[in-house]
């Protein structure tokens, strides 16, 4: 993980030391056509959602189309391929996630490098997650539910989308600072229905995704995964509170091909910051459970690092793996 930072540092460098003398001239003249962003999702889930919004804010802002592209296959995978073997002229981009940094560490075989063939462009949104359980567990708080896993260990499941998912491995990164022992089971689709006939007992889920169930209280919430408490949940206390520095979120942000120019970058950046301060566009975020995610690019840049460094210990740690 060094060795990644100190290549992004190298590329940050190096794009500092670059000339600026036509870069008024670049900003004036990009885009000339169509857009490409290149989703590497299905569309409906909350990458594509958020995607769609800032794609028609930016055709509204420069005058020309920004056109969602869904390429989904091998947890986002396929997608980000696509991106980091496009030409780098600023007309292919790709919404990156947290699986993004997460299978930098669970795949051993992918025929790019994160940090290597993506350039940070700007940040888009954060979500936390919440800790829900089924009505059946005898736990109404998360200090409860914690008293409770370490009373009856490994007899707790959580659903998650699949080994390595976001959602696995923030529960993973929670048994391992709690100190309790849950079993993860990974559904290649919904786990819904299986959470909420009690199947499964647990989950650590998106918040747009169960709050009608917690509203309608088919299931529990013990807590939001983010560092302070949401907007959407406001009487649900952050994990943080009882396991302290517990954080885990996803989140969505704008890359680019490597080697696209240093001009054409900030000027997405500036745009698509200035998208995410638009007050109807954070109401539609806020809607979702979403934060926006203003970010430079190499803000962007040491974030998707660190994310990297964070996610891959887990991933050793719990000795994820990918079949």
């Amino acid at each position: 993980m060094k060795l990644q930072r100190r290549r992004f540092l190298h590329l940050a460098a190096g794009a500092a030391a670059l000339p600026a003398l036509p870069r008024f001239a670049l900003a004036l003249d990009y885009p000339t056509r169509p857009v490409r962003i290149v989703v590497p999702y299905p569309a409906g889930i909350a990458p594509d959602i958020v995607a769609r919004l800032v794609a028609q804010a930016l055709s509204q802002r420069l005058k020309q189309q920004f056109v969602v592209d869904n390429r989904p296959g091998g947890a986002s995978n396929v997608g980000t391929a696509i991106v980091a073997h496009a030409p780098p002229d600023g007309y292919t981009l790709l919404v990156v996630t947290t699986t993004n940094v997460i299978n930098a560490s669970l795949y051993d075989n992918l025929d790019f490098d994160l940090v290597r063939d993506i350039a940070p462009v700007a940040g888009l949104v954060r979500l936390g997650l919440v800790i829900v359980v089924h009505p059946s567990v005898p736990a109404q708080t998360l200090a409860e539910f914690i008293a409770y896993a370490k009373a009856n260990p490994g007899t707790i499941n959580y659903a998650s989308v699949g080994s390595g998912a976001a959602t696995n491995v923030a529960g993973e990164l929670f048994k391992a600072m709690a100190g309790v022992k849950l079993v993860n089971v990974p559904y290649r689709g919904n786990y819904l229905p299986d959470l909420l006939s009690g199947q499964v007992q647990a989950s650590f889920t998106p918040i747009l995704q169960s709050l009608e169930y917690i509203r309608a209280g088919k299931l529990r919430a013990l807590a939001v995964t983010a560092a302070t408490r949401s907007d959407s949940l406001p009487g649900v206390p952050a994990a943080g509170e009882f396991v302290p520095g517990y954080q885990a979120y996803v989140w969505d942000a704008v890359g680019a091909p490597a080697k696209t120019s240093v001009e054409i970058i900030d000027e997405l950046n500036k745009e698509i910051n200035a998208v995410l301060l638009d007050p109807t566009i954070k109401a539609q975020f806020a809607s979702l459970g979403a934060e926006p995610m203003l970010m430079t690019p190499a803000e962007l840049g040491t974030y998707i690092t660190s994310e990297i460094e964070k996610w891959g210990k887990v991933v050793k740690t719990a000795r994820i793996r990918v079949y």
